[in-house]
């Protein structure tokens, strides 16, 4: 993503306190708002790992989310974060797909129902 400057800025930044370990971890995420906030906060809860996650966006005029993840045992931070996008995406995949099938059967009726009238 470019900035006024011309220069990159990622679309993900890891934000931690010194001294703190792995699990325990603020991620930033650029050009996103409330849409994946919710939904990945609630894909990553379903972690048993995870004792918590939340998201806030630090300004309305500001397009970007801090989503903070904090795991038991050790393990780290960006493992929930891994796992909760790509079962956010399986989800979505899903309801695209079911979508499309539905779209198509719709359609068909639809024909077939024109063809009747027609006779």
């Amino acid at each position: 993503m470019a900035t006024t400057e011309g220069t990159q800025r990622p679309v993900l930044e890891v934000v931690q306190a010194e001294g703190c370990d792995d699990s325990s971890v603020t991620f930033v995420l650029h050009d996103e708002d409330h849409t994946l906030g919710n939904a990945l906060r609630y894909m990553i809860m379903k972690n048993p790992e995870v004792e918590f996650c939340g998201y806030s966006i630090t300004h309305p005029s500001e397009s970007k989310i801090n989503l903070r993840i904090q795991t038991r045992g050790g393990i780290p931070s960006v493992e929930p974060l891994r796992k909760g996008l790509n079962e956010l995406m399986t989800v979505c995949q899903h309801v695209l797909n079911t979508f499309e099938v539905s779209i198509k059967e719709y359609k068909e009726q639809h024909r077939q129902g024109e063809a009747m009238d027609q006779l």
